[in-house]
């Protein structure tokens, strides 16, 4: 009796923190939002202000900010699926892949301070770059904590969340592969002006690849420019464009999409039927 408890017991816990991990509406819900999302911005911000020239006192302040970071995302990495109700399911996520992803060099450098492994693995620490991917969790629906916005306005949203993952993930590859050996490249700044100007097709010239890795990258990231905006800004266009068109299909040809006041279709005449008012 007493084990029965105890399960059911687990399994309603498991139930809340998996109800508040995703909740937008009640106020803890919102508060766990909106902290993850401003510690989510800190988190990659602190990997930018590291790229620049700082007093020894202060590295050691952004360093302990950036491990207790790194715990509060450790301890929702864990909630998240200790409440999932599939934990294999969402071990394997990409959300989840990304969170550990971002957090693990951090965590290694804090269990090997000293050691041979801990430099080699103190380059890693860029892969916090990827963290902006983390925000990817709140364009899943169309429901923020703010309130609920349309399908239009979520579409744009992630385009523009795409286009700045893009430049910061290039820039802050092409610092890690350039710094130290270019001597135009001395912060993420520099970083992610190069990456602008060369993904925007200006290409002034005034910093260039010095290194292998940084031309690789910069091939790499001009493909997902070519490849991954134009595919998500023609859905918002395509969006924009059916907006007055109705969702009838075609019972002949299966076309989707027909002017309101359209009683065959275009494209193979068929008649279709629509529900309209005739008082408009």
């Amino acid at each position: 009796m007493d084990g029965d408890e105890s399960v059911s017991g687990d399994r309603d816990l498991r139930k809340t923190v998996r109800f508040y991990l995703l909740d937008h509406r009640t106020y803890l819900g919102k508060a766990i939002d909106i902290t993850l999302l401003l510690l989510n911005l800190l988190f990659v911000c602190l990997f930018v202000v590291e790229t620049y020239p700082l007093a020894d006192r202060f590295r050691d302040l952004l360093w302990t900010l950036e491990v207790a970071i790194a715990a509060v995302f450790m301890i929702e990495y864990v909630l998240r699926l200790y409440g999932a109700q599939n934990r294999v399911a969402e071990f394997l996520n990409g959300y989840t892949m990304v969170d550990l992803f971002a957090i693990l060099p951090t965590l290694l450098l804090v269990a090997f301070p000293a050691s041979i492994f801990a430099v080699n693995v103190g380059f890693l620490r860029i892969l916090r770059i990827v963290r902006f991917l983390r925000f990817y969790r709140f364009t899943q629906d169309a429901e923020f904590f703010f309130g609920t916005v349309s399908d239009n306005t979520l579409r744009a949203m992630k385009l523009l969340l795409t286009i700045l993952v893009l430049l910061s993930a290039s820039a802050g590859l092409f610092y890690t592969a350039e710094h130290g050996v270019n001597p135009n490249v001395d912060t993420f700044g520099d970083a992610f002006y190069y990456t602008v100007v060369t993904l925007s097709t200006v290409g002034f010239g005034d910093i260039v690849p010095m290194t292998a890795a940084g031309k690789w990258i910069t091939v790499a990231s001009i493909l997902a420019a070519i490849i991954v905006i134009p595919r998500q800004a023609s859905k918002i266009l395509k969006e924009w464009t059916s907006r007055e068109k109705v969702n009838v299909t075609c019972p002949e040809c299966g076309l989707e999409y027909h002017d309101p006041d359209a009683s065959h279709c275009k494209a193979c005449g068929h008649v279709i039927y629509q529900e309209h008012d005739s008082r408009e």
